[in-house]
């Protein structure tokens, strides 16, 4: 789903960006709502970014991705933790792309997220290459998402993936005890 979003940037640099685990719902400019094997997921995209909610029969959890008036969490390039029974697996990365390169890349990725059936993607006024998209997937059980920002001012893409899936207990060792 493609949508306009009707505000103006509130992240204007990928620098902004912070992320935050276990938050509250904020308002949210465009929603997209899914059920993915057993667990009801809502994309959410935010003025100030993307904001995901996960429900499933086990717990809940929040992540958000934006410009966060007081956090002290920058975004990470990478976070493994516990959340309940659950594994959480964040990963971001800054690509910094030429003009040219950068209208291509919006382009194609507007393209592959706005025809998804489990896709959302909004674009800010005033620039076709300023959005904000996600796309999530369910694969094994596991809950998966991505997300890309984009500041074509910096010519910036910022790319997170996310996983969420539940803890694996250890099995018993192996007759060699190994």
């Amino acid at each position: 789903m493609l949508t306009t979003l009707n505000t103006v940037y509130t992240d204007t640099r990928a620098a902004d960006l912070a992320w935050a685990l276990g938050g509250e719902p904020l308002p949210a400019l465009a929603t997209l709502d899914l059920e993915l094997s057993r667990a009801k997921l809502q994309l959410r995209l935010l003025g100030a970014s993307h904001q995901v909610l996960l429900d499933e029969e086990r717990g809940n959890c929040s992540e958000t991705v934006a410009c966060i008036p007081g956090s002290s969490t920058p975004l990470p390039l990478g976070v493994a933790k516990r959340v309940g029974d659950w594994e959480y697996e964040f990963a971001a990365r800054v690509e910094v792309l030429s003009p040219g390169s950068f209208a291509g890349r919006a382009q194609e990725l507007l393209a592959l997220v706005s025809d998804h059936p489990h896709g959302l993607a909004g674009v800010f006024p005033g620039s076709p290459h300023a959005f904000t998209a996600m796309l999530a997937q369910c694969h094994e059980g596991q809950v998966h998402w991505r997300t890309w920002h984009a500041y074509p001012q910096d010519g910036q893409l910022v790319a997170t993936r996310t996983r969420v899936g539940v803890r694996v207990p250890a099995g018993p060792l192996s007759p060699s005890g190994v």
